[in-house]
């Protein structure tokens, strides 16, 4: 494989999260594969508890890479994400992290690093949606690939026991579910694309840029992440047996009467709260907010997907 430069071979740069702890050197194992793939020398470059991916990625950009390796959990992949938007340098991904839920959207191997690297080096581009996300109209705001929750799942991924989480995985997301189960309902107002208002009590609503979750479960029904377009959803639980409800709605994907769950579709959405609520993007708590903006950016990141899944393409983006 040569880059566009005629005679020169082509370089990754891998961002690692260094805490994440895997049963083989990663180091070792992507610089085999890249010269086994006739690629130069990657640059490797960490992650620390300050910059938790973004100057990593600018700097990989400076560095005129032909690809940039995300090898760590959803975090450090919405991060270096977050830089590469807009650009035409793609994102490969070695899922490292609990979640690893957009690696599980696009069929990314979440347990064999060997697969997910080589699939980065050699797979087929797409170019996926990224939903910016502004809190409390800020001057500044954030990206999210996945998913993003005000309320109750923000509150069950801010009170996740770390320790728990590296022993027993996902089940200490169950944990924290289990104990933030109580609560009230908040007086809220959704607006869809500028227009739109529904007004309600939910304890979560959440926006969706893909539908899947761990085990299988699709929270978006339906959701494309390549279709324009932002999917929310509202729980509401009612009465004494309220999450019962909301359970029996996401199986029904939010049909039926009297459900608990419902969705919606736009463009862009905002979320005002009578009182601040919790806020996380694909799995990161941001504290507390009463005002959240979501905008659809379409077909803004380029991502590398192994070859032969099925919405994978040759693009067709003007862009590309």
């Amino acid at each position: 494989m040569v880059s566009s430069a005629a005679g020169t071979r082509q370089r990754v740069a891998v961002i690692v999260n260094p805490i994440k702890k895997t049963g083989v050197d990663i180091r070792v194992l992507i610089e085999g594969i890249c010269r086994d793939e006739g690629w130069a020398e990657p640059l490797w470059l960490e992650t620390t508890k300050e910059d938790p991916g973004r100057g990593m990625a600018r700097q990989a950009l400076d560095a005129g890479v032909d690809l940039v390796i995300a090898a760590g959990g959803d975090g450090t992949v919405r991060c270096v994400a977050a830089e590469l938007t807009g650009t035409d340098t793609p994102l490969g991904l070695l899922p490292l992290g609990t979640g690893n839920l957009l690696a599980r959207n696009l069929d990314i191997a979440i347990d064999d690093p060997a697969a997910a690297v080589v699939a980065a080096l050699t797979g087929t581009d797409r170019r996926i949606d990224v939903v910016h996300v502004t809190l409390d109209r800020a001057l500044k705001g954030d990206v999210f690939l996945v998913m993003a929750g005000l309320g109750y799942d923000a509150a069950l991924m801010g009170d996740t026991n770390d320790a728990l989480k590296d022993r027993v995985g996902w089940l200490a997301y169950v944990d924290a579910g289990v104990r933030n189960l109580p609560g009230k309902p908040v007086r809220s107002t959704i607006r869809l694309d500028g227009g739109k208002e529904i007004p309600g009590h939910p304890r979560s609503v959440m926006g969706g840029n893909c539908g899947k979750i761990m085990g299988g479960l699709e929270i978006f029904p339906g959701a494309r992440i390549d279709d324009g377009l932002l999917d929310i959803m509202t729980m509401a639980p009612r009465g004494r047996l309220g999450w019962l409800g909301v359970v029996a709605g996401l199986l029904r994907r939010g049909k039926g009467k009297g459900t608990s769950v419902e969705y919606f579709q736009c463009k862009e959405a905002e979320i005002f709260t009578e009182t601040p609520q919790d806020f996380e993007v694909d799995g990161d708590h941001l504290g507390k907010v009463s005002h959240v903006a979501f905008r659809v950016d379409p077909s803004a990141l380029r991502v590398r997907m192994p070859h032969g899944r099925k919405d994978a393409a040759v693009l067709t983006d003007p862009r590309v």
